[in-house]
């Protein structure tokens, strides 16, 4: 039975639309927040301007320019003239500043096509029109600041041709005010672009700097509290937080150091003790369960202390991996590797070495082969590890990340049976910036896949 797909109503297919394409970060936002309105202004200002003013003008300077032309027209037609006209081309051209000539009955040049702006072209034939009510041709497509406008006349049945500027029939110096409109919006947007990068950098140090020490990294250099007052309040609150996080972790570290000391030395006088007493079973019994003790005890110092005072360095992720060849071959086990020799990533190497450690020591504990591919996809380091043992049933895949969690026929008991093999894995992972995750694996058994920012 195949399920019908509901269709979604346009307006909200459009709204899902636009909103994706819509800025994530708070620098493109706010720079919205000042152009989108500023913007908006100015096409109404703009509009307005346009039908208020601009077309207002154009259409007065029109009409009184095809007033001059028809009283000409009107007294080459019903006043004796000499045969030349120069009395009306000089009466034009010093009263009306027209400059008129009378062209032999001719036709018209071709027609010329309207700009893309046509106001004046459209107003101007509106006039003549209405006001002379004769065959014409205007050209008002040239560059120059020259119209031409030829009119057929009656008597004689001659031409008359005008030569007009531009300025007397069209508002041409209003785009003066939209140059002055615009160029003042660009440099107004410059400001707030450079005055909100002022503001947005100190959020972005920030996040740097939290995101550096969510990761157990140093701080990136030149980080101090500056900006607006809730971004130096938030910065402030980031830097007392820090140093708590930072005290408390000194504090557990003496604490487990002082504890650490004391228990090993018990141990130490247990195995003294032991030494001195005459080699029986019960006194081999004994030795196993002082050092299965001081391998447990070494196990929750380790897990409960972390590695966040170790210091983050270069390190070559397939010298790691090799690592663990020899201990393959004592084991016969089948080890393979698939990574390039030059993946290198930035770790704590002690943590990064103990994380691919436990991962691997379990497989090999639990299957005969143990297949292991690390490459970079985007700014993530990944490494997987596929193994062809007994795996683990999906529900429990999560559980087995729990500090202490044992599994009877599970695998993330490490040597000491302490059950914080994987539970130290995920932490170093995590203190990282990075994560672990099971799934089936291809082979039959597990996959343990490690995600890692580079």
């Amino acid at each position: 039975m195949t399920s019908i797909r509901k269709r979604r109503p346009p307006l909200q297919v459009f709204s899902r639309w636009f909103w994706r394409r819509m800025p994530k970060g708070l620098y493109g936002r706010s720079l919205l927040i000042i152009i989108v309105p500023m913007v908006l202004l100015q096409s109404v200002i703009a509009f307005v301007f346009m039908e208020r003013h601009w077309q207002t003008v154009t259409q007065r300077l029109s009409k009184s320019v095809t007033a001059d032309i028809a009283a000409v027209i009107d007294v080459i037609e019903n006043y004796p003239q000499d045969p030349e006209y120069q009395q009306i081309t000089e009466l034009a051209r010093e009263k009306l500043s027209l400059n008129i000539s009378i062209l032999p009955p001719t036709p018209f040049p071709p027609a010329v096509g309207k700009p893309f702006f046509s106001l004046l072209d459209d107003t101007l034939r509106t006039e003549i029109t209405q006001q002379i009510g004769r065959p014409f041709w205007i050209d008002t497509v040239g560059d120059s600041d020259i119209l031409e406008i030829r009119i057929r006349l009656e008597k004689p049945e001659n031409v008359l041709r005008v030569f007009v500027r531009r300025n007397q029939a069209y508002a041409s110096n209003s785009h003066i005010f939209l140059i002055w409109m615009v160029g003042t919006s660009i440099v107004l947007i410059l400001i707030a672009i450079l005055f909100l990068r002022n503001q947005i950098r100190p959020i972005q140090q920030l996040s740097r700097a939290a995101d550096s020490f969510g990761k157990g990294q140093v701080m990136p250099e030149g980080f101090r509290i500056r900006g607006a007052a809730e971004v130096r309040q938030a910065g402030l609150a980031f830097l007392q937080m820090r140093e708590r996080i930072e005290r408390q972790i000194e504090q557990r570290t003496a604490m487990l150091t002082g504890v650490s000391h004391d228990l090993r030395t018990i141990l130490t006088r247990f195995k003294l003790q032991l030494a001195m007493l005459p080699q029986s079973r019960e006194t081999e019994e004994l030795q196993t369960d002082v050092d299965d003790m001081r391998k447990m005890l070494e196990g929750y110092i380790d897990f409960a202390k972390g590695d966040a005072d170790e210091p983050v360095q270069l390190l070559n992720v397939c010298d790691v991996l090799e690592r663990h060849s020899m201990e393959a071959t004592l084991r016969d086990k089948d080890y393979q590797i698939d990574c390039p020799n030059d993946l290198t990533i930035e770790v704590r190497p002690n943590a990064f070495s103990r994380l691919v450690a436990n991962i691997v020591t379990n497989g090999f504990r639990y299957a005969d082969k143990l297949s292991v591919k690390a490459f970079v996809r985007g700014e993530k380091l990944t490494i997987q590890f596929d193994d062809d043992g007994p795996g683990i049933s999906e529900k429990m895949r999560e559980e087995v990340f729990k500090p202490f969690m044992r599994l009877d026929e599970a695998r993330n008991l490490d040597e000491s049976g302490t059950g914080l093999g994987l539970s130290i894995a995920r932490d170093i992972a995590r203190n990282h910036g990075g994560d672990i995750n099971l799934y089936e694996s291809p082979a039959g058994g597990l996959r343990a896949i490690v995600v890692l920012p580079v």
